[in-house]
């Protein structure tokens, strides 16, 4: 009831007692009293009612607005979970892929016998690495190649997959790959970024001998086997080399492009890096025939690799031997049942940014027969590294070819890798 209210109904009440007090009423006159502050004390009710309801209806509507702000807070809490949980997935998404790459730029200026000469300039590689980590056992590794700088018809550009397998760790020691890989064997074969060899130029033995960079299909287990020990044996698609490029084993790279493979290669490696800064390690492979069976005149290949590399403080030594052994009259009747070669490289780094070589080499991919047909370069160059990931380089060659051709003249290269 309101001040008002009350006041009004004390008034009447006070009137109607000096009514009585003034003059004694009626019967008709006390029925009338009554009968207004009843009607009076049931307006009185009627008001309390609807006091009553209104503040239930703005007691609900505060108990709806507190509810809704409760709502409101616990789904902008969920937002703000999923959203960390949708961070965390993705940063560890990211940090399980990897992006890596490198690329030379060469630049040769070579004289021949002749006086000819040959200068030019050429992007020679541009590679991509792509790597994914599925779990702690199980990881990707992809490498696609631009070469040449320009691929298609009429350009002297390809475009390679030049690795692309699934690693799965079978325990702390043992490991096996399948897919496409690069073949356990010589030294640059595996490891050929320009930041981490000497020379404009990948050396000519490892890349006629080996023949680097040479890669296949097939599966691969690796392990280690004793301290500073491990081993690598895979089974892969072999080579393919014929009668018309002479059995030149580099000619034979099928390149996993719709190889053939009825003559599979079994390769096993051996390496030994039990003192720091010192590998030693040792290649056989095996093909029954390396011509896939296509050429009845050809019969099995065997290669054999050794090499070092030593690394101690600011003194380098490369050092390797490559060896083939094709049986088969095909191969004999060309010289090419014998294709080998070797070099020698050692290297000083005169501080963190310069690095001086000089190297020798020595290849025959016809080394059966008694014709002159082999090659010898000598190397002098100068790596300088800006970066550790980055290289500038130069270097003089001087080979002599067979028939007393020769090419001399310098090589200037720049690299990169991250």
């Amino acid at each position: 009831m309101t001040i008002f209210k009350k006041t009004a109904v004390a008034l009447s009440v006070m009137a109607a007692v000096s009514s009585v007090q003034a003059a004694t009423p009626t019967n008709e006159e006390i029925w009338q009293t009554l009968q207004l502050i009843q009607e009076q004390l049931m307006e009185v009710q009627q008001q309390n009612k609807l006091l009553k309801a209104e503040n239930e209806g703005l007691k609900y509507q505060a108990d709806s607005i507190e509810q809704l702000a409760k709502d409101a807070n616990e789904t902008a809490e969920a937002v703000a979970d999923a959203t960390e949980e949708a961070v965390k997935a993705a940063s560890l998404a990211a940090s399980k892929t990897t992006i890596g790459g490198y690329g030379e730029l060469h630049y040769n200026n070579l004289e021949d016998e002749d006086g000819d000469k040959t200068k030019k300039v050429d992007f020679h590689r541009f590679v991509l690495f792509f790597g994914h980590e599925f779990n702690d056992r199980l990881r990707l590794f992809s490498e696609l190649e631009l070469e040449h700088s320009i691929a298609g018809d009429g350009k002297s550009g390809e475009i390679e997959l030049e690795q692309a397998y699934i690693e799965y760790d079978i325990n702390d020691q043992h490991r096996v790959k399948g897919g496409l890989f690069l073949t356990p064997v010589g030294i640059i074969n595996e490891t050929h970024e320009p930041n981490t060899f000497y020379g404009t130029e990948r050396n000519a033995v490892e890349k006629n001998i080996v023949p680097a960079t040479w890669w296949a299909a097939g599966a691969m287990f690796s392990g280690e086997v004793a301290q500073g020990f491990s081993y690598d044996v895979a089974v892969t698609s072999g080579l393919n080399t014929s009668a018309g490029n002479s059995y030149a084993v580099r000619k034979g790279r099928q390149k996993v492009s719709k190889a053939d493979a009825e003559d599979l290669a079994y390769t096993g490696r051996l390496k030994w890096t039990g003192i720091p800064g010192v590998e030693v390690a040792a290649t056989v492979q095996y093909q029954e025939d390396i011509t896939q069976s296509l050429d009845s005149s050809a019969g099995s290949a065997t290669l054999f690799e050794t090499h070092a590399v030593i690394q101690r403080g600011d003194f380098g030594l490369r050092a390797l031997y490559a060896t083939w052994d094709l049986e088969g009259d095909g191969p004999k009747s060309v010289g090419a049942d014998e294709q080998t070669g070797w070099y020698v490289e050692p290297s000083y780094r005169i501080n963190e940014h310069f690095g001086v070589f000089s190297r020798y080499s020595e290849w025959d991919n016809q080394a059966g027969d008694s014709l002159d047909s082999e090659n010898d370069q000598f190397d002098l160059g100068v790596n300088w590294w800006p970066h550790q990931d980055v290289v500038v380089k130069l270097d003089y060659q001087k080979q002599d070819k067979p028939a007393g051709g020769e090419s001399d003249g310098f090589n200037v290269g720049l690299g990169y890798q991250f």
